[in-house]
């Protein structure tokens, strides 16, 4: 998909990737709408605010009315309430899948016939190296990211009929607010991961595997599961 005028909607697109990610889009000659709760906060420089809640059907659905020249849905949007399945509360689990999984499912329905309607585009997932691996710690974030690359699959064959590649961007820690206790050394820099999944988009990858984690996670995938215990 050539990015050069082409017209994308960013969610979550006021801090950390999603803010990349615009700003790349604008230097690469796109329009941007940055997709967010409180437009007021939308502040890079030729990025057009647009109100938008994931949570909210309806506000969803005005936002697609709005951004009606849509080409690339970018579903970026995204929180991580570091609850187990086990012991966390139910509220935040159900919180967190809502907002990765209900979400991005929304967004894509509400803006698939938009951008088939204009001739078709893009839908990329921001997805995550816990889309594959989960570890106990993060039971709730990995399971509405297992979920959420499950949706990228089955909207991928979905969509394509209609003129819309659908791709999963894929990686462990970056240096965003989400990431700010991890070590510096094992995070990747937010721009460069924007950077290599703008160039996804550009030549069509399905998946994006944005770092060495993600990489060696995706590698794993086909090795046994550990025995149960006892």
């Amino acid at each position: 998909m050539e990015l050069k005028n082409a017209v994308a909607v960013v969610t979550g697109a006021n801090r950390g990737l999603g803010r990349h990610l615009a700003v790349q889009l604008v230097g690469r000659g796109a329009k941007v709408y940055g997709a967010v709760r409180r437009p007021e906060t939308m502040e890079v420089p030729g990025v057009i605010p647009l109100q938008l809640d994931v949570l909210d059907e309806v506000s969803v659905q005005e936002a697609a009315r709005a951004a009606s020249d849509a080409t690339l849905l970018i579903n970026n949007a995204g929180i991580s309430t570091g609850a187990t399945l086990m012991r966390g509360d139910v509220a935040e689990v159900r919180r967190e899948m809502e907002t990765n999984f209900i979400g991005p499912l929304t967004a894509t329905r509400a803006f698939a016939p938009v951008i088939e309607g204009n001739g078709g585009g893009a839908v990329l997932n921001v997805l995550s190296a816990l889309s594959w691996f989960h570890p106990a710690a993060l039971g709730s974030y990995a399971a509405s990211k297992a979920a959420a690359w499950a949706l990228t699959g089955a909207t991928r064959d979905e969509l394509a009929p209609r003129g819309i590649a659908v791709s999963a961007l894929h990686v462990g820690y970056m240096g965003t607010d989400m990431a700010a206790d991890v070590p510096a050394d094992q995070k990747v820099a937010a721009a460069d991961v924007a950077t290599q999944a703008l160039h996804g988009i550009e030549t069509g990858l399905p998946e994006i595997l944005a770092d060495e984690t993600s990489r060696y996670v995706k590698q794993g995938l086909s090795a046994a599961p550990r025995p149960n215990a006892g």
